[in-house]
């Protein structure tokens, strides 16, 4: 299995996990075969987990991780501090004025304290903060972001120290995508780099930095993605690909067939790039594919006439991809059989 080739090498191979999929028996069977570490799609949001101020909803995320303690699997926590899916409760509040900007403050440490704690000691790593940073050239921190916006910049170390302190043993993770240079550019990995290497001079609480790994077979493989790995490592910092998929344009949503012959070739292709990259890295201690089946994959419901981006197709067979990462896993985890050179005598 993927999740026993890695753990050979101490990689962990992970997925995202839909908890309802989990009555699926085929499903879950895969889940605990494959995979070492799971990460919760939606179930820990805080759309999800308090849709009504001070009503909080735990069942998603305390199955999955019921589930995963007892198939021996670790847990990334998703996601603590991020602009989208915030309950309407929050974000009406301080449209109209009725949550000040210090009630917003101690609602999100409200938040963290609570959700971070419920979990402490169960959950491996946190992403604490996620997509900050402008996809423009040249990158910052976006000033226009919920929180940046209502609190300022100086809110995500602050975010950061607190759920330290609710859970001192969780790696804290900054999470966000085209960071290893997917924008062609370099930018926004060279603002994500500066930014952590000023949180880590001022003693934040900041273990790890997370690739999502969101790549397009029609722009091609991002090239200096093991380089900008190696340089968040070279920070002190831990990495980790953390919602990997290859999207590409498809015949339709149901049976997500690729229209053009060649992406059949180019999406196992960026796979096993991708984990070629994090496997060059001994820092990167997981490498997470964002679900494991075309039919649950976020991708048809967000770019239009694209799918395929999984490892395992609608029916929930393994694609060539699955197999180019197990061959990739096979090769680190034992290396190439040695060969004894052998010479014709003449």
């Amino acid at each position: 299995s993927l999740r026993e080739l890695a753990e050979r090498i101490g990689l962990r191979f992970g997925t995202a996990v839909i908890p309802f999929d989990l009555d699926t028996a085929e499903y879950a069977a895969v889940l605990a075969e494959q995979f070492s570490v799971v990460t919760p799609g939606n179930e820990m949001k805080w759309q999800v987990v308090e849709p009504q101020r001070g009503l909080y909803d735990w069942s998603g995320a305390d199955r999955l991780v019921d589930f995963a303690e007892q198939h021996g699997q670790l847990v990334r926590g998703h996601v603590l501090l991020w602009h989208n899916q915030l309950p309407d409760w929050l974000t009406t509040g301080v449209d109209d004025g009725s949550i000040s900007k210090s009630q917003l403050a101690e609602l999100l440490k409200q938040r963290i304290f609570t959700e971070v704690g419920r979990y402490r000691g169960r959950i491996w790593q946190w992403d604490v903060a996620n997509e900050f940073f402008t996809d423009s050239n040249p990158s910052t921190l976006n000033p226009n972001d919920f929180w940046i916006k209502n609190l300022g910049p100086d809110i995500i170390p602050q975010a950061f120290r607190w759920a330290h302190e609710a859970d001192p043993r969780a790696l804290l993770f900054y999470n966000d995508y085209n960071i290893a240079g997917e924008d062609g550019t370099n930018a926004k990995s060279d603002a994500a780099y500066a930014w952590l290497k000023q949180m880590k001079a001022q003693g934040v609480p900041i273990h790890g930095v997370g690739d999502q790994g969101h790549l397009d077979t029609q722009y091609g493989f991002p090239t200096k993605m093991a380089d900008n790995l190696k340089r968040f490592a070279s920070l002190g910092l831990k990495v980790a690909i953390t919602e990997a998929d290859v999207r590409t344009f498809v015949d339709g949503p149901d049976t997500q067939v690729p229209t053009d012959h060649l992406a059949t070739f180019a999406h196992p292709y960026e796979f096993s790039q991708m984990l070629k990259a994090a496997l060059s890295v001994p820092e990167c201690i997981s490498f997470t594919v964002w679900g494991f089946g075309d039919k649950d994959s976020w991708v048809p419901g967000f770019f239009t006439g694209e799918g395929y981006a999984t490892i395992y197709d609608v029916d929930l067979q393994p694609k060539p991809a699955y197999f180019d990462l197990q061959q990739d896993l096979r090769l680190a985890a034992h290396g190439a059989p040695r060969r004894v050179p052998t010479y014709l005598n003449h």
